[in-house]
C-alpha cells in the first residue's frame, strides 16, 4: 500500500487546527504535532500511488494555514 510521510509547516499557532483537518482524511493513518524545523507529521496511505499524490497535492497542501510540506514516499520494498 503507498505510503508517504509528509512534513509540515504552517503559520504559527495553527497547528491543532490543520491536525483536525487531516484527520479527517479518510487517507491519514497518523498525524502529530512534533517539535524541530517542522510543525506536524502526517502519515498517509491509499490504494494506489495516483490518489496518494492526489491526496496530498489537492488536500493536504490546500489546507488553509499550510505554509509548506516535504513529502517523503515510503520504499515498500525495503524494510520488510
Amino acid at each position: 500500500m503507498p505510503t508517504a510521510y509528509v512534513l509540515i509547516n504552517c503559520d504559527l499557532g495553527s497547528e491543532e487546527e490543520i491536525i483536525r483537518e487531516i484527520r479527517k482524511l479518510p487517507e491519514t493513518v497518523e498525524v502529530s504535532g512534533v517539535y524541530g524545523v517542522y510543525d506536524i507529521i502526517a502519515r498517509i496511505s491509499s490504494d494506489s500511488m495516483d490518489k496518494l499524490r492526489e491526496t496530498i497535492t489537492w488536500h493536504v497542501r490546500r489546507i488553509d494555514k499550510v505554509r509548506s510540506t516535504l513529502t517523503m514516499i515510503v520504499i515498500e520494498a525495503q524494510g520488510q
